[in-house]
């Protein structure tokens, strides 16, 4: 550290606008701040400013003072040919918003400390500005998502999904199963008879008795069975399973676009509410620095009470508004967490997305797109010829139903059913065709096919209703598109309009030209624009993933 009659270096860490002229003395004098806090930076700085305090009179005391934040510096005497003199100095304890206390007496020993604390300040400050930026460098490891990396986890994680999937296992079994109905039955069985005593009666030819029934018989019978014709009831039930999962693969899809539209509206809300706590935080600094500055203005009398009072309140709804917005931030970290089926807690770190294209398309060719591509107009189609084919399914009971059966046969006295005494015939096989039909039932076939006759009725009208909620969806859709995207190109340039309208109306309150409530105003005004235009971002991104997800075409990115 140097010392001259004429100036003092000392280290401080203060917010201050990059770029921004440094105050000179006049400025000082009329109690503004040394730096223009207002919508500034933290940065560190080595500064000096050489000014007078108010009401301060160089010709009485001899003595020009050095001016810092947070830090108590030495007003330094002139004599002895401008040579800096400690013993007959003055000590000035300087606020951080730019006030100064009344000096009082220092010796050596006490402006040597002040010196010595200037350097601990110094030293703390570099090693503070090295350890920062590692600090954050290890809590950023992790690396950020991207909103395709996204969409792959939500993919792999979802229950929906999973769930999809049985729901095609089920469907393929289901067919399977009634692809059996077309091919022979096969059976068998064995029975055991054990009579009280054989059964016995005279012979025609011999007269002796001889054994018409053992008193232990078995039979070994095997069989098929193969039908023939079941009144198309069996090509009919293996259409509609076929349909069956069609339909499952196709709801497996639609399932697939739900969840990449989910990742994609958890994504931008998390980065939507990332920029708008950005927008809340430096508001509130903002703020704060220009109640500081109302408040040196009030204490010297350049400004009245109610300019402290105006932004006073407005810190305090800028600081609930701070408080919503982090709230908001760990509402859509929940839920993007959530949609990744990860610990609701896990940090979040995303890769942003700030950069848009313009949608082209028109209206008419998003709503032929969509009503060529939505799955869920096949879905209802699958409905309507699984609907038609029950409605023919039920009228297999109009016709017979013809199956040829055949079994082979073996009888004995023993377990092993070899024949025997009393056994006439011990094997023996046989083919039958059997035709059966059931010709009166009191209506009850035709009952059951004006039931789902009207089941089909309903499937063609609840195809017309998807229609109809498609054509609803693409059009809201596309709209609120077309909405956000003209918003962005609106106020794109109205957020640096109130960028410079807040810079100059600050100048202008510095010099007494503008009010309180003029800066208050300002800040509003570019707190509100940034808002609209994050807001008119993010909901343009949003939009359109509905809007693909409307017309069915799937992105990823």
């Amino acid at each position: 550290m140097s010392m001259s009659s004429r100036f003092m270096v000392i280290f401080s860490r203060l917010p201050f606008r990059l770029g921004a002229p440094a105050p000179g003395p006049e400025s000082m004098k009329r109690g503004l701040p040394p730096y223009p806090a207002p919508g500034g930076l933290p940065a560190t700085s080595l500064r000096v400013d050489f000014v007078r305090p108010i009401g301060y009179k160089k010709a009485s005391t001899g003595l020009e003072e050095a001016t810092f934040h947070g830090i108590e510096v030495e007003a330094l005497s002139k004599k002895n040919r401008g040579r800096p003199s400690l013993d007959s100095s003055l000590s000035y304890q300087v606020r951080r918003n730019g006030s100064i206390d009344s000096p009082r007496a220092s010796s050596r020993k006490d402006a040597m400390n002040i010196i010595h604390r200037g350097f601990r300040a110094l030293a703390a400050g570099l090693l503070l500005s090295m350890l920062v930026p590692a600090c954050g460098a290890a809590q950023s490891a992790e690396p950020a998502l991207s909103l395709k990396e996204t969409i792959e986890f939500a993919l792999k994680a979802n229950l929906q999904i999973k769930r999809s999937g049985e729901d095609i296992n089920a469907a393929q079994a289901n067919r399977s199963s009634n692809m059996t109905n077309f091919l022979p039955t096969f059976g068998t069985s064995y029975n055991a008879i054990h009579r009280n005593e054989e059964r016995t009666s005279p012979s025609l030819l011999s007269g002796r008795d001889i054994v018409t029934s053992p008193e232990d018989q078995y039979t070994f019978t095997t069989s098929f069975t193969q039908p023939i014709f079941a009144g198309f009831g069996i090509i009919n039930q293996y259409k509609i399973s076929e349909l069956g999962l069609d339909r499952a693969e196709t709801s497996a899809k639609i399932t697939r676009q739900d969840v990449i539209l989910d990742a994609k509206n958890a994504y931008f809300s998390v980065l939507k509410n990332q920029k708008l706590l950005e927008v809340s935080q430096q508001t509130v600094t903002s703020i704060s620095s220009q109640k500081e500055v109302s408040e040196n203005f009030y204490k010297v009398g350049l400004s009245p009470l109610n300019d402290l009072l105006q932004s006073q309140v407005q810190l305090a709804n800028a600081r609930q508004q701070l408080t919503a917005a982090q709230n908001n931030l760990e509402i859509a970290k929940t839920q993007f967490n959530t949609v990744l089926r990860r610990p609701v807690n896990t940090p979040v770190s995303l890769l942003q997305e700030l950069d848009y294209t313009s949608y082209t398309e028109t209206l008419d060719a998003c709503l032929a797109t969509a009503q060529k591509n939505r799955l869920e107009i096949q879905v209802a189609d699958m409905d309507i010829e699984i609907a038609q084919k029950q409605v023919k399914l039920t009228e297999k009971d109009y016709f017979p139903t013809v199956n040829l059966t055949g079994a082979y046969a073996r009888t004995g006295d023993d377990w092993q059913a070899h024949g025997g005494e009393g056994i006439s015939d011990s094997a023996g096989w046989s083919v039958q065709a059997t035709a059966t039909w059931n010709f009166w039932e009191w209506g009850r076939t035709g009952y059951n096919r004006k039931e789902k006759l009207a089941r089909l009725a309903q499937s063609k009208y609840k195809k017309s209703e998807v229609q109809d909620a498609i054509s609803l969806q693409v059009k809201q859709a596309w709209l609120r598109t077309k909405e956000a995207e003209t918003n962005i190109v609106t106020i794109e340039k109205a957020v640096e309009q109130a960028k410079e309208n807040l810079r100059i109306t600050e100048e202008q309150y510095k010099e007494q030209v503008a009010t309180q409530t003029d800066v208050l105003i300002a800040q509003t005004l570019l707190t509100q624009t940034e808002t609209n235009y994050y807001n008119a971002l993010f909901d343009f991104k949003i939009a359109q993933a509905v809007l693909f997800r409307a017309i069915g075409q799937e992105t990823l990115e």
